[in-house]
């Protein structure tokens, strides 16, 4: 019988065919470097798989100065040494070493199996795992082979040496592993790239221009005639990839023509897109300038400070009325207090203080879970009891001295919100979120706010005059990470623009207050638990990032819930 292809596999097989079809047009002169081929099976990120590795060394790589380093996908097209050999000659681009790889395979377990193809997986998945590989297993490895010559392979560990490319998912893998990792590829060779919806890569236009941009000079080249399939239309979503770009301030350069989904033109191109991509080389790859919505919010040049580490895992950044900041480090049951922009312990012992906020008396009202309490603590340290009967979470204190908190511990998928009143009074005002976590309010105290972390959605709420909840809806839409099954969001600020943000798995999500994701703010290690906004002018962002904490001034300033109430601008709708 005749056993039919996968669409997956017909697509590779295209590629292929179309690459070395391609391989024919280019430079017949052969090239005179070095080739190095193996087979690398020990990979721990993509357990079970093999693949091949073919490194092309030119021969201007001297054995001994650390070479920059490009990565294709889907093998080491035969145009790439011969282009090299040339470009490097002419000074157009550094001494690059070459290396082609195959995506894995989980061999069959028997002869009438099927081996398990990952390169839908691998390349067209988002996430940081690809390049994960690369970084730790993949390049560490080519760095133990040497030429027949006798040439080490010396890599450079920097992101400014480093570029990467594909066709097809290989060029969505490409894009994304520089798109996760820019400290370690930052130019990025792309033709007839998958950005459509076979894993997610179609949401890649929004998230470009949403996120603070990143340090990626970018190289694009697709046809006409590419695929129009049951993913989406590979010509149209390469155009919305470069205008996402340029909207965005990237580096960006792009070729279009009538070509279908074949690497044939891929040969024709790739001298000018490496001329592109290495101009300037070895200045730093310039990051894009950003949404309007980020320049309203974020200072050039001004970056994230460490303001401490090596704690156990932080939390509760809390602000007084001089722009004091003080955070819990949960795990040694410790508050810390921000002075001249470095942490000091203020508590030996918060009763493993979780989240915390100041109230309008000047005292910080905390979470503490060693007691199930919401404990009171005063200038001098000292504590008195506010509330109990529930282990809260977060809680956020308004300025009439009445208290929201929440509690996801009780009862699993089916968190609390209490309500305390000033005198200390408790009760739930509401039930069913799966983790309600992070919970403050509007501007105008008119509307409560509370994230649930098992789902990509934070609540809206109106606030009745005796405390109680009202109109509760689905209402601030988050980005979830593609590895994750829900977007983490935990704690939230408003500013006085009435902007909402959110600490969230992806970073500091920033909405407006019709609920819309504007910007995604990245912190310096990948983490964020909760924020605030301290300094005098309440200018300055502290942001809780697991065993450290950063800060960083911006634009706007941050609207305290133990002030009085003010109504901010309504948002453009």
């Amino acid at each position: 019988m005749t056993r039919r292809l996968s669409p997956v596999l017909v697509l590779f097989a295209a590629t292929a065919v179309a690459l070395a079809a391609a391989d024919k047009k280019a430079d017949p002169q052969p090239p005179k470097g070095e080739t190095i081929s193996f087979s690398f099976e020990k990979s721990k990120v993509f357990p079970g798989t093999s693949r091949g590795v073919t490194v092309y060394v030119p021969s201007q790589y001297d054995g001994k100065t650390p070479a920059c380093v490009y990565v294709s996908q889907d093998g080491l097209p035969g145009y790439v040494g011969p282009a090299f050999e040339k470009l490097i000659a002419d000074k157009a681009m550094p001494v690059t070493i070459a290396i082609g790889v195959t995506p894995g395979v989980v061999k069959a377990a028997n002869q009438d199996a099927l081996p398990r193809f990952n390169r839908s997986y691998e390349y067209d998945g988002l996430g940081g795992d690809y390049a994960r590989f690369l970084v730790t297993e993949l390049l560490p490895e080519v760095e133990t082979r040497a030429t027949q010559s006798g040439r080490k392979v010396v890599l450079s560990q920097s992101g400014v040496d480093r570029a990467i490319g594909g066709a097809s998912s290989g060029a969505i893998c490409a894009f994304t592993a520089a798109w996760e990792r820019p400290d370690e590829f930052s130019r990025v060779f792309s033709t007839i790239g998958t950005y459509v919806g076979l894993r997610g890569g179609d949401v890649y236009p929004t998230l470009i221009r949403k996120f603070e941009p990143k340090p990626i000079r970018v190289y694009l080249q697709d046809g006409s005639k590419d695929l129009n399939i049951y993913g989406g239309d590979w010509w149209m979503a390469n155009q919305t990839m470069q205008r996402a770009l340029v909207f965005a301030g990237y580096e960006v350069k792009h070729s279009w023509n009538d070509g279908g989904h074949n690497g044939g033109l891929a040969a024709e191109v790739f001298p000018e897109a490496m001329k592109f991509l290495w101009e300037g080389h070895p200045k730093p790859v310039r990051a894009g300038q950003g949404s309007s919505q980020l320049k309203e919010i974020l200072i050039p040049g001004e970056d994230w400070k460490l303001v401490g580490e090596g704690y156990k895992f932080t939390e509760g950044p809390a602000t007084s009325a001089r722009g004091e900041v003080f955070f819990n480090d949960v795990g040694s049951s410790k508050t810390f207090k921000v002075v001249d922009g470095k942490a000091v312990e203020w508590l030996a012992d918060s009763k493993r203080g979780d989240g915390q906020r100041f109230g309008p008396d000047g005292k910080l009202y905390a979470n503490a879970a060693a007691v199930g309490k919401i404990l009171a603590w005063d200038a001098e340290g000292k504590s008195t009891e506010f509330a109990s009967g529930f282990k809260g979470n977060d809680l956020v204190v308004l300025n009439n001295g009445a208290v929201y908190a929440t509690d996801p511990f009780e009862v699993p998928n089916n968190s609390k919100v209490y309500y305390v009143s000033p005198k200390g009074e408790v009760r739930v005002v509401d039930t069913g979120l799966k983790f309600a976590n992070g919970i403050t309010v509007s501007p105008d105290q008119t509307l409560l706010y509370v994230a649930d972390s098992r789902s990509h959605w934070v609540y809206s709420y109106q606030i009745a005059a005796d405390g109680s909840l009202a109109y509760k809806q689905k209402y601030y839409h988050l980005h979830v990470h593609d590895k994750d099954d829900d977007s983490g969001a935990d704690g939230m600020r408003a500013d006085r623009d009435g902007r909402l943000w959110i600490a969230t798995k992806s970073g500091l999500q920033v909405c407006d207050q019709a609920g819309r994701v504007n910007c995604v703010i990245p912190t310096p290690n990948g983490k964020v638990s909760n924020l605030t906004f301290g300094g005098p002018d309440m200018d300055t962002v502290y942001a809780t990032c697991g065993d450290k904490v950063f800060s960083r001034k911006v634009k706007v300033r941050g609207a305290n819930a133990f002030e009085p109430p003010f109504k901010p601008a309504p948002p453009r709708l």
